[in-house]
């Protein structure tokens, strides 16, 4: 399997688990000490703090619609980036997601730092 198709894989699993308002399973998707950057939020640093923004973002359905499609990844080693668009289907929730991923031996792939950029007219400066 190439690397776009594992990290499609990844991605899609992500959806699901947002999608189903599982903020705990999107959170474990991300390493321990992980960063999310987001125009949408202040910075989340660590589980914890990304579980909760998780939390708020799912709430009563919301991000039921969301899709995440890999349009450029690569790897070396276990190391990995991936450039993908993100859309939850309504009028907001839009953009592009920069994601670093790194593995250990033996285990899957985990985000340590992500950066969102919304393509949303009310994010815009």
């Amino acid at each position: 399997m190439s690397i776009r198709d594992d990290l499609q894989a990844f991605w899609n699993t992500y959806a699901a688990a947002y999608r189903a308002g599982d903020a705990a399973a999107c959170a474990a998707m991300f390493a321990l000490d992980a960063e999310l950057h987001s125009p949408y939020a202040p910075l989340a640093r660590g589980h914890a703090a990304i579980q909760a923004l998780h939390s708020i973002w799912t709430k009563d359905g919301g991000g039921a619609d969301k899709q995440m499609t890999v349009t450029d990844a690569g790897s070396s080693g276990d190391l990995a980036w991936c450039l993908a668009a993100y859309s939850e289907g309504e009028a907001s929730g839009d953009g592009t997601s920069l994601g670093i991923l790194e593995r250990r031996a033996g285990e899957d792939w985990l985000i340590r730092m992500c950066s969102l950029n919304s393509s949303d007219p009310h994010t815009e400066g």
